[in-house]
């Protein structure tokens, strides 16, 4: 995986992650699926108390280069010119479809094969997409078709990630390897994906310690249906 200082715990300032992505998971085994509100409140708090610590009044942000926003007004321009033959709708529809088909709760290795290749042909067939709306006020078929051009990227990287994690942990249930497989599988999947859809993963160590002796480690237990 890509390091920092060649470590990949280390701490870059200014960058903060709360809910879902943090993984700190408070709510232990009993967190239902999208029902990360402890995580919220509690360290987006903490964050906020952070922030109200270290910014400190009239700081400056370091000069960014004459480009740095090349990309995204070129990712919107071609957006809100893009005309395909294929509206938003249809291909959020196929994408929706095909991850609730091959990638639902109780997965397979055939289903998730099925899955990627599909979801790959589905990110294909982005560069088709046709936005109708060319205006730049209160324009919703531009922002839909933003929201889809994220979650294509996000379904890939989902369904790649279960395809490659041949165990079953949390809420990734594999009907083909229904043990949780602590000896090659504790540990974080790390997705790229790239503009052209192409896929790449690596890995994390999860760190089963916490950092005073407040609170013991709660070690990790199946999840039962």
């Amino acid at each position: 995986m890509q390091l920092r200082n060649g470590n990949p715990d280390e701490v870059v300032p200014g960058l903060y992650s709360i809910g879902e992505a943090a993984c700190v998971s408070v709510h232990g085994a009993n967190r239902l699926g999208s029902n990360s509100l402890l995580d919220l409140v509690v360290f987006g708090r903490a964050v906020a108390n952070r922030c109200g610590e270290t910014i400190r009044t009239g700081q400056t942000h370091r000069t960014l280069p004459g480009d740095a926003c090349d990309a995204a007004l070129g990712n919107l321009d071609r957006l809100r010119n893009a005309n395909g033959s294929t509206p938003t709708a249809v291909i959020r529809d196929n994408m929706q479809r095909t991850m609730q088909l091959d990638a639902a709760v109780f997965r397979t290795g055939e289903t998730l094969e099925q899955g990627v290749a599909k979801v790959r042909d589905i990110h294909a067939s982005f560069a088709d997409v046709r936005v109708s709306d060319r205006s730049l006020i209160w324009n919703s078929d531009l922002i839909e078709t933003f929201e889809l051009q994220n979650l294509l990227g996000q379904a890939l990287a989902t369904i790649v990630s279960a395809q490659n994690r041949t165990e079953s942990r949390g809420a990734h249930a594999r009907e083909d390897f229904p043990d949780r497989d602590d000896v090659n599988w504790m540990k974080h999947s790390l997705c790229w994906v790239d503009n052209d859809g192409s896929t790449r993963i690596d890995y994390r160590p999860v760190h089963l310690y916490t950092l005073d002796d407040d609170v013991e480690v709660v070690p990790p237990k199946p999840r039962v249906y």
